[in-house]
């Protein structure tokens, strides 16, 4: 069965539908479907491995009640707060990133949304971050209105990052002061800019495979371009802190069903990772994942670059 329904997504483009979604999670063959979805994203991206790096450009002070978030005011974390990142570190970095080779990087704030006066100084610094380096520029700054985007894409910012986070049945039980349809409208919105979207979520809130498959699904729907898959870091202070962390075969297993369901999107993990193990950071990446966002993950640490690079060259991807 694995085979087959591989075979003819590499020769349709098209993601299965929700019944064989849900089949290829209940497969005991994990190995199997790991490779089948390898060669999934193999037809579709070849062997170049899609890097991007994020600062955090706005920390803490958010209104919102998002419960797995550290920078919320409605828990008590720790977070370091500050309203901008200095725009010297943030040109720093950006310089940084560059010359590890990384393509992308992205201006992530905090909070519900930015107002037109912060908007500028962020402008400002993404006219020189395009004026300064050849870095592909994205931005996450929450439910803008249209006219903000456009001005974003007139400075120069090519992909708008707005995540969806989980399935619809999920939303409710983990937020309450937004909903998933002011983040279609700001999708919406940005791709009418010509922005490119990139947009994911968070796997292991307590959310069912049901959710898992039904959320890929909504994404296919949305028609976004780029997909960071995160794994929920249970942080102190939240909500979610004692949520039981999920085991690293649901993990591979997600990964490689999403690659079946996403056949042209670039996967990319992103925060959480870090506490895979070697073999199954491994297997993911050579299991339907061909992107990864590098470096710190705002409010938690991933691996390093070098140690990223070198397990890139190690199965064969290109960076």
């Amino acid at each position: 069965m694995i085979e087959e329904i591989a075979q003819r997504v590499m020769e349709t483009g098209e993601g299965v539908c929700r019944e064989e979604a849900l089949a290829l999670m209940g497969t005991p063959l994990l190995d199997d479907l790991c490779d089948a979805a390898d060669r999934i994203c193999k037809a579709f991206h070849g062997n170049r491995f899609d890097s991007c790096s994020i600062v955090n450009a706005r920390s803490g002070m958010c209104g919102e009640d998002c419960k797995w978030c550290a920078q919320t005011r409605h828990h008590d974390t720790g977070c370091v707060t500050y309203n901008f990142l200095d725009e010297t570190q943030t040109m720093e970095a950006a310089r940084l990133n560059e010359e590890t080779g990384i393509r992308r990087f992205s201006l992530v704030t905090s909070g519900r949304t930015v107002s037109d006066r912060d908007l500028e100084n962020f402008i400002h610094i993404i006219r020189r971050l395009k004026n300064e380096t050849n870095l592909h520029l994205c931005v996450s700054m929450g439910l803008l209105t249209e006219p903000q985007l456009e001005k974003l894409k007139e400075a120069g910012i090519e992909r708008y990052h707005c995540n969806m986070e989980t399935s619809e049945r999920m939303w409710p039980k983990l937020v309450t002061t937004h909903s998933q349809e002011d983040k279609r409208r700001t999708i919406e919105a940005a791709r009418r800019q010509g922005m490119a979207i990139c947009s994911g979520g968070i796997i292991g809130m307590g959310e069912t495979v049901e959710d898992r498959v039904d959320f890929a699904l909504m994404l296919r729907e949305r028609g976004v371009d780029s997909v960071p898959m995160n794994i929920l870091n249970p942080i102190k202070g939240t909500p979610l802190e004692g949520t039981p962390l999920l085991d690293e075969e649901s993990i591979v297993r997600c990964a490689a069903v999403w690659r079946f369901i996403l056949p042209k999107q670039v996967i990319r993990f992103a925060g959480g990772r870090g506490r895979l193990s070697k073999k199954n950071m491994e297997r993911i990446f050579k299991g339907g994942v061909n992107g990864a966002i590098m470096g710190d993950m705002l409010t938690t640490i991933g691996n390093t670059i070098r140690e990223d690079k070198e397990m890139i060259s190690r199965i064969g991807m290109v960076f």
